[in-house]
């Protein structure tokens, strides 16, 4: 299995629900998908980060096949414009 975790901080905060909008309209875009969790900061709680992408695909060429999907790749286009930062890492989850 390979993890897929993505964390960004937005350009005005506000943005957030929006962000997590565009995100979660990918849930179950491709086979092989099995864990698609987007997550937004709490207030009161320790965060370095507004957004979190926690992501777990069957293999790679599932992360793939997400990665280079025409949706994936609209959503990204349209909330590129609202990050600041964008942190990854993707990983072999060991069973």
């Amino acid at each position: 299995m390979i993890r897929h975790l993505v964390m960004w901080t937005l350009n005005d905060v506000a943005d957030a629900p929006r962000f997590k909008a565009e995100l979660d309209s990918c849930i179950g875009l491709v086979p092989g998908m099995l864990r698609f969790h987007v997550a937004l900061r709490s207030e009161g709680l320790e965060a370095n980060v507004d957004v979190l992408l926690d992501s777990t695909f069957a293999d790679a060429a599932a992360l793939d096949a997400y990665q280079n999907h025409p949706h994936h790749k609209a959503v990204s286009a349209r909330i590129g414009p609202l990050r600041a930062t964008r942190h990854v890492i993707d990983y072999r989850e060991l069973p």
